[in-house]
């Protein structure tokens, strides 16, 4: 698109720094990130600046790709380069903020504003297969609802679409404010209101009133009838409601079943089916019914649209494939604007060099083929994709030309040709339209394992990586622990995470955790904290930094870099405090930097020691007293060596209860996969790990009969066990079974009955309404570990790393 240069500084009211533009420039694309693959010469950037990140850092790095336009706010941190144009102003999240209001104004369309605590993202994919028939649509791509989300989604808005869908969310008062000029949405819809993510609100009610905040010049809104939300409508607007059990709601539904009895004011009745059960899809359906009434879509229609609703995958999965292959899942999603997420996903967890995809038609796209799949064929080219599978009629006709491309006309007849040698040593994103079913190729390109599975939720990681962020000055370094196969979760898909989040280094326990992580292309500094000496020489050559901790193994190392003829090789120095586990005592340094005195082989990196006790507020006085002997005797060092090194004494606890001696940098380990040391810690972390299975077999016995080994439960009436395939080969603590364990079967806890097993448990579901096939959780945010830590009388850590690798990881980010 082409924007008047005097329209866009009024707008944003930016001045012009650099190179003065013509009256217009084409921007194709407004970025955030600089990382993306798609940034180019016509790429508007803006350079947000955040507790944990800047991005005026990366404006050469951009340059030198080929951006030439730049929002700032920091005008000293740029130089003036011929072709570059920056427009300063006072905050650039503001400016991008005004910057989509300003573009949004530019259409003329209807727009749907999508808002509340739970159904959001569901009820936006649902409207949006059940209008596209009739309207071409640009709706948020997955869940982009935040304050950067929603200007992202809305600068899609392009002059063939006719009906925009948003979803807006917010965490806390007066984010509303920012968004709903963005949106300006004509048609408002509130989602169920629940207690979710209520830390940022002081009641249910407030956070109702700053929802509503969305629609302040919104004529129209629909949602559900309760009385606190009816009491925080604004004055101007019509409310149409849905109740499930108020018969004075301009929508009464009565549900049987998966049948829905309709009345609609009153006086139209209707049926509906639904293709499911669960209370929340028949609450979003409900939401779905009213927005089709009043978009005057008639019954047979919304009848037998509504019948065909599906599941909304809300995430993409990283599974392991066959191989050595990696597969990105995104099997139920084939729209343009999701591709370049999913292509952008693919570049941040490809665990190969080779980057394959597997894509099919695209429909509801609004462009006419030829220049949809040119679109397509660009992105593809942009991201460095090595092969190109493409599925269906339209995708084959359009487009040429790209590496490795082969062509199918249907799912099936790809998986009648296709060899699975074809794919080897390759990371493969899957991503196709519903009625595709690529479900089929990740299954047949799957590495088979059995129905346990550990989910690891690398959203909510990132999000614990910048609570702790949060408390540090924008200088101090971070270092972050995957060292215990990222304690348990898998730390290979954990570290690229990381890498790409801009960690300063990586903590592993041993060499071959480093090496492991380098042979995946990790880049990122790392740390072997518990170097053994017969791995030096493999250190070396895989670019590994040793923790050294005593004279024998300094002088070990000095050793194998004299051999190799090192020069400088970085090392990190460990100094007892009092943890008396490992480290250079103070009657040990002056012999220490003697020895580092007279060589230049190794090059001190940094000086550090560990706090024993930093989670307990009782040994608060001995904590400081480790801090202050780490500050004497680390300045000894740096005194005496004339040397500036990083200091680091803070473990997660430590950055939490102590962040005033973070030093130059901080080591983040337990806390960043969701575990806290106390209530308060974990009110701000988000569970990270989900183990969780399937039952395999619902059975009844009678009074008297026993299960398992040893006979050690003997039912004491008829009683309906259901077996579930995970045992102590898997990780779970035998004497979990025995101290009150349960797992959960619909949200409610099935005890465990007589031993655990091997490779299974019983589970007593007398009281629950199950079958074979449902799922079980073994641990997750409903069943924290900390739970089954404390009933074991064991660590949260235990619980974790105690996770076979037999049990398949899958990654996802949501």
């Amino acid at each position: 698109m082409y924007i008047a240069t005097a329209n866009f500084c009024s707008s944003l009211q930016a001045e012009v720094l650099g190179e003065q533009v013509a009256e217009t420039f084409e921007i194709n694309r407004v970025s955030v990130d600089s990382r993306t693959l798609l940034n180019d010469p016509t790429t508007l950037f803006f350079a947000l600046v955040g507790q944990n990140h800047n991005g005026h850092a990366y404006i050469q790095e951009l340059i030198e790709l080929g951006v030439r336009y730049f929002v700032i706010s920091q005008p000293d941190r740029v130089k003036i380069q011929a072709g570059v144009t920056y427009f300063v102003v006072g905050d650039t999240l503001k400016a991008l903020q005004q910057a989509a209001a300003w573009h949004r104004k530019q259409f003329d369309i209807p727009v749907v504003g999508i808002t509340g605590s739970r159904g959001k993202t569901v009820v936006k994919e649902w409207l949006n297969y059940l209008l596209n028939t009739e309207y071409t649509i640009i709706k948020s791509p997955k869940s982009y609802n935040s304050q950067t989300g929603v200007p992202l989604s809305v600068f899609g808005m392009a002059e063939r679409h006719t009906l925009g869908l948003f979803e807006v969310g917010i965490s806390t008062v007066n984010e509303m404010q920012n968004l709903e000029p963005i949106v300006q949405p004509t048609l408002g819809i509130l989602t169920s209101i629940t207690g979710e993510h209520q830390e940022g609100f002081a009641s249910e009610y407030q956070k109702i009133k700053e929802k509503m905040a969305l629609f302040a010049h919104t004529s129209l809104i629909l949602g559900e009838k309760r009385t606190d939300i009816l009491e925080a409508i604004p004055p101007t607007a019509t409310y149409v409601s849905w109740s499930l059990t108020d018969t004075d709601a301009n929508l009464y539904g009565k549900v049987t079943g998966n049948v829905l009895e309709l009345c609609y004011n009153k006086e139209t009745f209707f049926v509906v089916e639904l293709p499911f059960t669960d209370e929340w899809s028949i609450k979003n359906s409900m939401t779905c019914i009213v927005a089709m009434l009043v978009l005057s879509y008639d019954i047979p229609i919304i009848q037998k649209r509504i019948k065909k609703l599906y599941a909304v995958e809300l995430r993409l999965q990283v599974k392991r494939g066959i191989n050595n292959c990696s597969i990105i899942d995104d099997a139920y999603s084939s729209d343009f604007q999701s591709l370049s997420i999913a292509l952008d996903f693919l570049e941040k967890h490809r665990s190969n060099k080779n980057k394959t995809v597997i894509l099919s038609d695209i429909f509801h796209s609004g462009l006419e083929p030829k220049a949809l799949y040119q679109q397509v064929n660009n992105l593809l080219k942009n991201y460095g994709i090595s092969k190109v599978i493409c599925i269906g009629e339209e995708i084959a006709r359009y487009t040429k030309d790209l590496p490795g491309m082969r062509f199918f006309f249907s799912t099936d007849e790809f998986l009648q040709k296709i060899a699975l040698d074809d794919f080897v040593d390759e990371t493969i994103l899957v991503k196709g339209a519903r009625g595709f079913r690529f479900d089929k190729i990740v299954s047949l390109l799957e590495e088979k394992t059995h129905e346990t599975i550990l989910e690891v939720n690398l959203t909510a990681l990132r999000h614990n990586l910048n609570f702790y962020r949060a408390r540090l000055k924008p200088a101090t370094k971070t270092m972050v622990m995957v060292k215990a196969f990222g304690y348990g979760n898998g730390s290979v898909d954990i570290a690229k995470l990381l890498e790409h989040e801009k960690v300063n280094y990586l903590g592993v326990a041993f060499a071959d955790e480093g090496i492991a992580l380098r042979k995946a292309g990790i880049k990122t500094n790392i740390i072997v904290m518990n170097p053994e000496i017969s791995a030096f020489s493999a250190m070396i050559a895989y670019d590994l930094e040793p923790e050294i901790y005593s004279m024998r193994e300094l002088r070990a190392f000095l050793q194998v870099v004299r051999e190799k003829n090192g020069y400088q090789y970085p090392i990190h120095i460990k100094v007892e405090t009092g943890m008396h586990r490992h480290g250079f005592l103070t009657s040990e340094l002056e012999e220490l930097i003697g020895v580092l005195k007279s060589t230049n082989g190794v090059e001190v990196k940094s000086i550090f020691s560990h706090l024993s006790s930093s989670d307990m507020e009782v040994y608060r006085d001995f904590t400081l007293g480790q801090i202050e002997l780490f500050k004497q005797n680390s300045t000894y060092i740096k005194e005496q060596l004339g040397i500036q090194p990083l200091l680091h004494i803070l473990n997660t606890s430590g950055i939490y209860n102590f962040a005033a001696y973070q030093m130059d940098m901080v080591r983040l380990g337990i806390g960043l996969y969701g575990i806290g040391n106390d209530q308060e810690e974990m009110k701000g972390l988000r569970n990270v790990s989900t183990l969780k299975t399937r039952i395999m077999q619902v059975k009844e016995i009678e009074e008297a009969e026993s299960v398992g080994y040893g006979r050690r439960f003997r039912a004491e009436q008829p009683t309906k066990i259901a077996t579930v395939p995970i045992g102590y080969a898997d990780g779970i603590h035998r004497v979990w079974g025995s101290n009150g364990g349960y797992v959960l079967i619909q949200h409610q806890k099935a005890p465990i009955t007589g031993s655990i097993c091997m490779d299974m448990l019983m589970v007593d579901v007398s009281a629950i309404n199950c079958k074979e096939g449902d799922e079980v959780i073994i641990f997750g945010e409903d069943l924290p570990t900390t739970v089954l830590a404390e009933a074991i009388h064991t660590i949260p850590y235990e619980i974790l790393t105690s996770v076979s690798q037999r049990v398949k990881r899958i990654f996802f980010e949501e």
